[in-house]
């Protein structure tokens, strides 16, 4: 360590409560955005999961136009080829297929237009999870039974319950009509008010017998293993169907084009948390940039003596500066120390919100909150706060070029 380093370090320690207090700022200020931003990221990862767990799976094969303009002569012509071209995709891990129409659906009393999902009972357990959110029966067991599933909002709107026939009458794929009778045989709530007020859900071979589909699906839903790399299996697969035989013109799209209003809820509510983590940074900011003037101002003699014993102003700042940086660098080592073992913690033993159970259940969601640790929350926040410290520490700094040495020993 050269000796203007020395003396920078010792020089820290000459006013000790003022030092430790620019360090439990900093070290503050650090903790806080590593358990924050760690915190919000781990809520979207799970804001994002209960979405697409409802429906839509992580992406989703289409036929090419089908998800702007649902026509039901769009389809997956054969499914069951393009899922073994695909499914030794080590970032798969579970996929099912679907077909959809939209239909009037009739109790005894009432009719509505309703949008109807035929699927693989056993497949769709593993990519959503509405066989866990069924409030009333059971979930489909049997995948050619005319039963079906309903939502909740759907089920008092036709006064219907568990064990009640309605009769569903849609257009076929051949352009025929589609009249069918299914069985109530389960209610659910996802907790998404337009989801349970038009969805009917019934086994995909009794759909695509009532609808003339033949084995053609409209949608392969697709559960990556990890969301991380959720582009890379895209791009995977966009591959395999280039590569695999078919005629078909077909489509990958992934969560941020299915759910395009949640993709901008997050986007929307990552600028927001930016705004609060800069107020944070510039309340901070003011707190230490006061400590450096107030630094200067009383060191104002102790500096003119320096430069009459021959140190140039540049060294009379680097002296100055690097004790600015050792702060810095002492109260974000020990706010990282301490922001990632309370984060840690968390991540251990999740975060409960009180009097949250009931509501987050009603969504789908986990009642606890679970933060986690990553690279970018450890490194993001710290860093902002080092280089927000050292620009602060930079106008205080300059007036020692203009100290003339004279002037600088008469200050009191």
């Amino acid at each position: 360590m050269s000796i203007t380093a020395k003396i920078a370090w010792r020089n820290i320690w000459r006013n000790t409560r003022r030092s430790l207090l620019t360090i439990a700022a900093i070290l503050f200020a650090s903790s806080l955005l590593i358990f924050s931003i760690s915190l919000q990221l781990s809520s979207y990862d799970t804001m994002i999961e209960a979405a697409v767990k409802r429906h839509t799976g992580h992406l989703e094969v289409q036929a090419e136009g089908y998800h702007t303009d649902k026509k039901m002569r769009l389809v997956i012509e054969d499914p069951l080829k393009i899922m073994a071209s695909i499914q030794d995709l080590p970032l798969i891990k579970a996929m099912s297929r679907r077909a959809n129409a939209f239909c009037l659906v009739s109790s005894d009393q009432r009719t509505y237009g309703i949008w109807v999902v035929g699927i693989d009972p056993v497949r769709e357990k593993e990519v959503t999870a509405i066989s866990r959110l069924i409030r009333k029966g059971s979930y489909l067991s049997d995948e050619t039974g005319y039963d079906a599933i309903i939502g909740n909002i759907l089920a008092k709107n036709l006064a219907v319950d568990v064990g009640d026939e309605l009769v569903l009458l849609g257009q076929g794929l051949d352009g025929s009509i589609a009249a069918t009778a299914v069985t109530v045989k389960g209610i659910f709530s996802t907790g998404q008010p337009d989801f349970d007020r038009s969805a009917l859900h019934m086994p995909l071979k009794a759909f695509q017998e009532a609808f003339s589909m033949g084995e053609s699906v409209h949608e392969l839903a697709v559960i990556a293993t990890d969301l991380g790399r959720l582009p890379d299996l895209a791009q995977a697969i966009r591959k395999r169907l280039r590569s695999a035989s078919t005629s078909e013109a077909l489509q990958v799209l992934t969560w941020p084009q299915l759910l395009p209003g949640l993709d901008q809820s997050i986007r929307v509510d990552m600028v927001s948390g930016w705004i609060n983590y800069g107020i944070v940074v510039i309340i901070v900011a003011f707190g230490i940039m006061n400590t450096f003037v107030m630094c200067v101002m009383e060191r104002t003699r102790e500096f003119g003596m320096l430069m009459a014993l021959g140190m140039r102003p540049s060294q009379v700042i680097r002296l100055v500066l690097l004790e600015a940086i050792f702060m810095s660098l002492l109260g974000i080592c020990l706010g990282i120390v301490g922001g990632s073992l309370l984060t840690y913690y968390f991540q251990c033993h999740g975060l409960q919100i009180p009097g949250a159970e009931q509501i987050m259940a009603q969504w789908g969601l986990p009642s606890r909150m679970w933060p986690k640790l990553s690279l970018l929350s450890i490194v993001t926040g710290p860093a902002v706060i080092l280089m927000v410290t050292l620009l602060t520490a930079v106008y205080p700094v300059l007036r020692i070029f203009g100290l003339a040495p004279a002037r600088a020993l008469r200050s009191v």
